[in-house]
């Protein structure tokens, strides 16, 4: 998928854990290593206004489009 999640770039910028920004989001930990190793399918806006809340960060500091990485 053409789309990137650089959420473990920021939280190492932040320095916060996986466990920390669990916390501070309300979700779980399966679902947010889901998302920060990039297998998610989807995410809600919802959640993603919680984790940039958290990181004080865009959503284009999370997501990236890679036009050249076309494969799926």
């Amino acid at each position: 998928m053409p789309i990137i999640v650089n959420l473990d770039v920021i939280m190492a910028k932040r320095k916060i854990s996986l466990n920390e920004l669990s916390e501070r989001v309300d979700l779980t930990l399966s679902n947010l290593s889901i998302l920060k190793t990039g297998k998610a399918k989807a995410i809600r806006f919802s959640t993603l206004d919680a984790i940039c809340k958290a990181l004080d960060c865009q959503p284009g500091d999370i997501l990236e489009y890679d036009n050249e990485n076309k494969g799926g």
